[in-house]
């Protein structure tokens, strides 16, 4: 067995698997834990990703927000960090690329994404509608 493939195998054991599904062009919520002062909460960053990259427990995804004034930010998180709480999807993005750096240079609506739909399974059905 290869080395790099050796090491996937016995990083698969500490890979989170309560982190959903989503790629490039997907407005995500993304919970993460910051330390101030000796405390610890949690802030809430919605934005698109732009990017996801690196393989095993080295994956990380670049997420673009825009700030108050206008002000494009990217933040890259690693996918697997203790720091990232939780993951929500809002939207899935209708996009052909896997990294959308075009973004960078637009702003208000020709910033947005066309929404794709999304077969959602049975089981997943039911569990949205208990939560209600």
């Amino acid at each position: 067995m290869h080395a790099s493939k050796l090491m996937l195998e016995v990083e698969k054991k500490y890979l989170r698997t309560d982190l959903p599904e989503f790629r490039a062009g997907d407005t995500v919520i993304v919970h993460a834990k910051i330390k101030e002062g000796g405390k610890e909460r949690i802030q809430y960053i919605q934005g698109v990703v732009i990017k996801k990259s690196g393989k095993g427990s080295t994956k990380t995804f670049t997420l673009r927000k825009i700030s108050d004034g206008g002000i494009g930010v990217e933040i890259i998180y690693p996918l697997y960090s203790t720091n990232v709480a939780k993951i929500e999807v809002v939207n899935h993005g209708d996009v052909r690329r896997s990294r959308l750096y075009y973004l960078r240079e637009r702003t208000g609506k020709a910033a947005r994404l066309k929404t794709r739909d999304v077969m959602v399974s049975a089981a997943d059905a039911k569990a949205a509608t208990a939560e209600k």
